[in-house]
């Protein structure tokens, strides 16, 4: 399966089916309910002592990295699809086209919009994953967990933004996708636009995920602090690695 640039990133050629459909809008769900609770725990999470959000927090961060395994995938497959056709239009896995397909059969008939969809709803769930860090780390600031999910959060959104803005012209009708993985939308059709494109795509992806991985292996280190954070209605401790060393004064001083 291949699909075109020349406007937008095109899906292969077929209707959607009802399963097609189905797992569109079922990912768009998915979408929905983790960012409507990352908005209810930014509320409820002002004020530490509530145990329910750090559990919730831990469960919009485990959805993230679920969908963040597929996403990238995803992703993987179209380097390894380039690298053995460096000339040839990107490429979409079956399950990947066929959500294309599924978001599409809820929009316009403008070609390329599904993909772009489903390229926006999954860096969205990724995008809450990582949220998910910043939020259940709120109560212990100088924790290595809290400084790496919100450097995850700054990089991750601007990736999103992109693929809004992705989204967005190609909805609008522009003759071709605009944003910085397209120069703009200035970049011509063919191998130079898709080669592009793809890497772009890729590189802010695995970026993410590593940062994304060490801000989740820094919080299983600092979990304690970060729950007792939670559990007694004050910041937590840091983390022992942490903590600042300390100089033993001399008595006489």
């Amino acid at each position: 399966m291949t699909m075109d640039m020349d406007q937008p990133m095109q899906m292969a050629g077929g209707q959607a089916s009802l399963w097609d459909t189905l797992g569109a809008a079922g990912l768009g769900l998915w979408a929905i309910v983790m960012w409507a609770a990352v908005l209810r725990l930014a509320v409820a999470g002002r004020r530490p002592g509530q145990l329910w959000v750090y559990r919730a927090s831990l469960a919009v961060i485990g959805a993230g990295v679920i969908g963040q395994l597929g996403h990238v995938q995803e992703h993987i497959a179209q380097v390894g699809y380039w690298a053995m056709h460096p000339e040839a239009k990107p490429w979409m896995t079956p399950w990947g086209d066929g959500l294309a397909r599924g978001f599409s059969s809820f929009t316009t008939d403008t070609p390329g919009f599904g993909m772009e969809i489903l390229h926006f709803v999954g860096n969205s769930i990724f995008l809450a994953g990582i949220v998910g860090v910043a939020l259940i780390t709120r109560h212990t600031l100088g924790t290595r967990s809290r400084r790496w999910g919100v450097m995850g959060t700054w990089m991750q959104g601007i990736h999103g933004v992109e693929h809004l803005v992705l989204t967005l012209s190609v909805g609008l009708g522009a003759a071709r996708p605009i944003g910085l993985s397209t120069w703009l939308g200035l970049m011509p059709p063919g191998p130079g636009l898709w080669t592009y494109r793809i890497w772009w795509h890729f590189l802010a992806n695995i970026v993410g995920t590593a940062i994304f991985a060490v801000a989740l292996r820094h919080l299983w280190r600092e979990r304690a602090a970060v729950r007792a954070s939670w559990e007694t209605g004050t910041a937590g401790a840091l983390a022992a690695e942490d903590q600042p060393e300390t100089v033993p004064v001399p008595a006489a001083l």
